[in-house]
Formats: C-alpha cells, sequence, structure tokens
C-alpha cells in the first residue's frame, strides 16, 4: 500500500457518516427489527399488522379481525376497527396513513389516551412490515369513504386516493414479503399463523378471528372435497383462559375438574388467571403481557409463583396435611401436574432477556402474587374436596422429588463433569470444540454401526440408542433418570440438570456438541422414536432447542438406479420423477430400492444422504409457539387415544403411512 493509499483508508472525516433515510435502516438491518430474516421473522409481519387490529380491540373499537393467505402468496389483515386517520398532518405535510406506514415510531400508540396497552413485540409497527415488503396496498374505510395508498420497498408509489363509499369501517393491509430480505423463504405456514390467531382468541375473549387459505393445495387423487376450496378456520373464544387451559389440558386427565379462574386489577394492573391441575407429572405454565408470549418469563410469573406456593402451603399446614411429610416441601412440588395461563396488561412495559420476552416491571410480582393469594385461598375454602387432591398430589410430587435427586444425582456422578467416563457406547470425534462437534443420537446398534464407519472422527460423535426411549410425558421424574439410555444421553452431551433453586434447570455451559442430531429409519417406528426423543428434549432441556442445537436427519426413501445412474428420493413425488427421468432411452429398466432402515445403507451410502454436511439436509428442530408443543406433545405421548386419533386423521396429508 502506498503512503498515499494508506492516509486515505486511515482518513474519517464528515463524507463518512452516512445518514440513512426513510426507512432505509430497516432494510439494512432487518433483523434488529423483527428477530431475524428467516420463518420466524417472515411471520412476525403478520402478527405486527394482526396486533395492531387487536390493540383496536382492546382500546373497544373492533370485532373482528380477518388473515387471509391470498393465492400469490401475499397476506390480507382485515379490521372493523376505527382505521388509521387519512387527514394531513401539518408538521409533517402527509396524510397520517403516510405516516404511519413511512415512520418508525409513529402511530397513536404513545398516546395512552387513545390506547392504554398495546401489543407487538418489538414495538416496530407496520411501518416495517411496509419496508420489508415488495408491495403493499394500504385501505382505510373511515367516515363513509374508501382511502388506499400504495407502496413498494417502504416508498409511496403516489398519493392518497379517494376511491369509493362505503357503509363499513376498519383497516385493510395487503403486503407481500421481499424476497431480496427474506432469501430462506416467502412462503407463509398456515399452522403457525393459525395456532397465533386461536391463541389471540383465548387471550382476548369475545373478538371473533379468521384465517383463510387461498392457495391451492395439493390434494390426494381420492379426496372427493372441491380441490380449490379455501382452507378457513375461525377463532372465538367466550371464557378466554378458561377454555385456553382446558383446551391444553384436552389429552391430559383432570385432578380437578373446572379450571380455577380469576380476572381481577390490582395496584392498577389488569390480571387475569386460569389454572386446572391434572394427574401428569409436568409443569406448563404460560404467561404473557399484552398478549405477548413471555417465554423467558419474568415478574409476573415470579408473582403466580409466589402466590400460588405460598398460599396452598399455608392452607395445607393449617389443614394439617403435611403434618406426617418428613422432608421439606420444595416450591417446584406445588407446580408438578399444573397447567396455567398467566395474562396481564401492563401500560408501560419492560422487557429484558436474551429474546426480549421477558419481563422486568417490578410492580407486577406483588399485584399478580396478591390477586393469586386472593383468588386461591377463596377456592380452597369452598371446594375442600379438591384441596385435598391438590395437596395430596404436592405431596407424591415431593415424595417422587427426592427419589429423583438421588437418581439425578447418579447422572451427574457419572458425567463428564466429574471426571467419569463417557459412555460405553458412545464413539466420541478427535475435536474438543463443541461449536465444531456434532453427535448423532442413532437408533440401534446396527445403524449405529454403520454410522460410525460413515462419519467424519475429527467432528462427528455417534451414540446409539437401543429401541424406543422412555416415554417422559407419562413417566415420574425418578424413572426418567433411572432409564440407561436418557442418563447416557446427559453423560454424553456433559450437561446437567437440577439447582437449588429449580430442581429442573438446565445447565449448558459445559455442552459437548453445539448440534445434536437425531437420526432415526424413516418410516413410522423411526419417526415415533424421534418423537419420543423429541419430547424428552422438549420437557427436560428445552433451552437446548430454544438455543438452537437440535436437528433432525433425513435418510432418503429410495434409491433409484439404471446402470452406472443413481438418484436418492426422499419423498414419493420425487421417486416418480427420478423413475421417469431415468427411464428414458433405449434401456428403460430402472431399479428401485426403498429402505426400510439406515442398516440397509453402507456406510458410504449413509454418508453421502444423511451424514455429509455437503450433501445432508438437517432440518432444526425449533420452538415457533411453546403452547402448541406443549399441547401436541402431551396430546401425542399421553394416554387419551381420541385427541391424537383425530390429530392423526386432520394432519393425514403430511403423514407417511408405512404398509
Amino acid at each position: 500500500m502506498s503512503l498515499e493509499e494508506q492516509k486515505n483508508s486511515e482518513e474519517y472525516s464528515e463524507s463518512n457518516i452516512q445518514v440513512l433515510k426513510g426507512l432505509e435502516a430497516v432494510r439494512m438491518r432487518p433483523s434488529m427489527y423483527i428477530g431475524d430474516v428467516g420463518s420466524r421473522g417472515l411471520h412476525h409481519l403478520v402478527y405486527e399488522v394482526v396486533d395492531n387490529s387487536i390493540d383496536e380491540a382492546l382500546a373497544g373499537y373492533c370485532k373482528n379481525i380477518d388473515v387471509c393467505i391470498n393465492e400469490d402468496g401475499s397476506i390480507t389483515v382485515s379490521d372493523d376497527g376505527r382505521g388509521i386517520p387519512v387527514g394531513i398532518m401539518p408538521e409533517e405535510g402527509k396524510s397520517a396513513l403516510e405516516v404511519v406506514l413511512t415512520v418508525l415510531h409513529a402511530g397513536g400508540k404513545f398516546d395512552k389516551s387513545n390506547y392504554k396497552v398495546s401489543g407487538g413485540l418489538h414495538g416496530v409497527g407496520v411501518s416495517c412490515v411496509n419496508a420489508l415488503s415488495v408491495a403493499l396496498l394500504a385501505e382505510v374505510r373511515r367516515d363513509g369513504k374508501v382511502y388506499q395508498m400504495e407502496f413498494s420497498r417502504g416508498v409511496p408509489l403516489g398519493d392518497i386516493k379517494e376511491t369509493g363509499v362505503t357503509d363499513l369501517r376498519g383497516m385493510v393491509i395487503t403486503f407481500k414479503p421481499d424476497a431480496e430480505i427474506f432469501t430462506q423463504t416467502t412462503e407463509f405456514s398456515y399452522d403457525i399463523l393459525a395456532s397465533r390467531l386461536r391463541e389471540l382468541a383465548f387471550l382476548n375473549k369475545g373478538i371473533k378471528l379468521s384465517i383463510t387459505d387461498k392457495r391451492a393445495a395439493k390434494r390426494d387423487e381420492a379426496a372427493t372435497e372441491d380441490a380449490s376450496a379455501p382452507r378457513v378456520e375461525t377463532f372465538y373464544s367466550q371464557e378466554g383462559l378458561k377454555e385456553f387451559v382446558t383446551y391444553l389440558d384436552a389429552s391430559r386427565e383432570k385432578l380437578v375438574e373446572k379450571p380455577i379462574y380469576l380476572e381481577t386489577e390490582k395496584n392498577g394492573v389488569p390480571v387475569e388467571i386460569a389454572l386446572q391441575y391434572n394427574t401428569g407429572y409436568t409443569e406448563n405454565v404460560h404467561s404473557y403481557v399484552n398478549n405477548i408470549n413471555t417465554i423467558e418469563g419474568g415478574t409476573h410469573l415470579s408473582g403466580f409463583r409466589r402466590g400460588l406456593t405460598t398460599t396452598l402451603k399455608n392452607f395445607a399446614e393449617k389443614s394439617g396435611m403435611l403434618s406426617k411429610v418428613k422432608f421439606e416441601i420444595d416450591p417446584a412440588d406445588f407446580r408438578e401436574g399444573l397447567t396455567a395461563i398467566i395474562s396481564v396488561k401492563v401500560a408501560e412495559p419492560q422487557f429484558e432477556g436474551q429474546t426480549k420476552t421477558k419481563l422486568g416491571n417490578n410492580e407486577v410480582t406483588a399485584a399478580v402474587s396478591q390477586a393469586v393469594s386472593a383468588a386461591l385461598e377463596n377456592y380452597l375454602e369452598e371446594n375442600p374436596k379438591d384441596a385435598k387432591s391438590i395437596i395430596d398430589k404436592v405431596v407424591l410430587a415431593a415424595t417422587a422429588r427426592h427419589a429423583a435427586r438421588k437418581a439425578r444425582e447418579m447422572v451427574q456422578r457419572k458425567s463428564v463433569l466429574s471426571g467419569a467416563g463417557l459412555p460405553g457406547k458412545l464413539t466420541d470425534c478427535s475435536d474438543r470444540d463443541p461449536q465444531k462437534c456434532e453427535i448423532f443420537l442413532v437408533e440401534g446398534d446396527s445403524a449405529g454401526g454403520t454410522a460410525k464407519q460413515g462419519r467424519d472422527k475429527t467432528f462427528q460423535a455417534i451414540l446409539p440408542l437401543r429401541g424406543k426411549i422412555l416415554n417422559v410425558e407419562k413417566a415420574m421424574e425418578h424413572k426418567i433418570f433411572d432409564s440407561e439410555e436418557i442418563k447416557n444421553i446427559f453423560t454424553a452431551l456433559g450437561v446437567t440438570i437440577g439447582t437449588e433453586e429449580d430442581s429442573k434447570a438446565l445447565n449448558l455451559s459445559k455442552l459437548r456438541y453445539y448440534k445434536v442430531i437425531i437420526m432415526t429409519d424413516a418410516d413410522v417406528d423411526g419417526s415415533h422414536i424421534a418423537t419420543l426423543i423429541m419430547t424428552f428434549f422438549f420437557r427436560y432441556m428445552v433451552d437446548l432447542v430454544k438455543n438452537g442445537h437440535l436437528y433432525i436427519a433425513t435418510p432418503p426413501l429410495y434409491l433409484v438406479k439404471k446402470g452406472k445412474q443413481k438418484q436418492y428420493c426422499w419423498t414419493e413425488e420425487q421417486r416418480l420423477a427420478a423413475v421417469e427421468e431415468l427411464g428414458k432411452g433405449k434401456d428403460s429398466k430402472v431399479d428401485v430400492q426403498r429402505y426400510k432402515g439406515l442398516g440397509e445403507m453402507n456406510a458410504e451410502q449413509l454418508a453421502d444422504t444423511t451424514m455429509n454436511p455437503a450433501y445432508r439436509t438437517l432440518r432444526q428442530v425449533s420452538i415457533e409457539s411453546a403452547v402448541e408443543a406443549d399441547r401436541i406433545f402431551s396430546m401425542l405421548m399421553g394416554d387419551d387415544v381420541a385427541p391424537r386419533r383425530d390429530f392423526i386423521e386432520t394432519h393425514a396429508k403430511y403423514a407417511n403411512i408405512d404398509t
């Protein structure tokens, strides 16, 4: 580098200062505003628009919200609220509609006389949706007239126009995400959106939300339903959280017949809570602030736990129900078999935590604690039979916890942390950097042997699992830690579970592999084993899932060969296409091999299709909705057959039935 070039490279002046105009900052750093530019961020665009309509509903001006996935993949969200004002703002010289859609942090939410509370996790509003959409059409129905304005990538394509008259009112936003931003996918998932709308209906009783999918779906040829008919669902809840808890606990055996419910206001904080005890062994508590699912908890969750534990413990001691218990009752014992929804409305929520989903407002703790204590005291006094059932459940949980502690300590003693050896079946890798290493949890010793031969021993470890692991959904905690296969998983991963504060807290600081890959046969049994393993991770290592460490390998179903030509196929459609392609020419004979299991592949085939990072396809396991995941795992792995059968029939088009 010459002296002049070096001088220019070191020079820093006013010419280096860049001012991003309008919504350019959003397009340049979209993840700062919507979380990421993958599937989660894509769906967040819809949530931001829907949240505006929900805020209108909370303010008392909206009763109906409709979401439509259009045939071209765009989204239309409409409501019957007041509609964004269209008059000219003197200071801006533009219509209020244009300002709201093109200026960050512009809107009516900052005026608390207009909206007492508002939702939306990042608070970025519809302007970010506009910035990240290749096209957006805003239609306002207000004061008997219809107004429209079009945008592209946040830039107006013209002035606001009056297009007609109407006796309706409300807002209609139609947008299509920009493929330049969302490079992974611009395809919306019906199930993800439907799950969120269902959740919002439970959280906001009396508001009707609907979803319509107009995209042409691939139907089974034998199906009789009209392939052109859109998929439509409507969500409405009259009783709110009471119905939410009943929905979540549908596949669990109830300990008390009806949910315990409270709706009150303490210290200026509206609090709504519904809880139900069941005969299961897991705690399923979900908390919300202004309709935001606070997956990291916060002060409202702390207040709930404090009120629940204190009230139940005082009642049990006064009634003599704990007189025969010889050991200390842990706060977690009061929450075993508990399903609860906590919803609070906070005017100025303060969020913290890694994903900004942990409430930090200290005043909320006392408000929720007092509300829970008052409601629960009345319930226990008025329902002595239910009270005894709950306390008996608590004592049983405490007894099992003591047994589980011994089993868990055994796991810890055997772990790598205490210097003991790794599981005998583990074939470890040579690299010691966890970020570079991955472990395959393989179904069966036979497939495990093939995987060992096909792996890259530098960074790939293999842990064979014998048969189907324990169904943790239906097992007491000490039985789980007694399971040899589960102990091997804990020991191989190097993680520990349980602290003095939380017996189920997971410590990932010593995680030995940043990719944990479930590899099972591509058949019904393999899918069942994979589901059992995922259930275990969701219930006992959920932080590992949330941090993006869990994956599912995708072995092929078929090998199509003709001479030296070959194609691996993962679906029936791919098999048919490969047969047609390779079957052309003079010799039309094509051989098709159906893989019934991983053991039928040799090491080279397994490596080329399923293990080698250059060729394989891994599916990362994520939790779009912890509430829906909780319900589905409970339903699939529980005792109640009817909900499981209904789920399978509803989703039959996605299932691979091995005949």
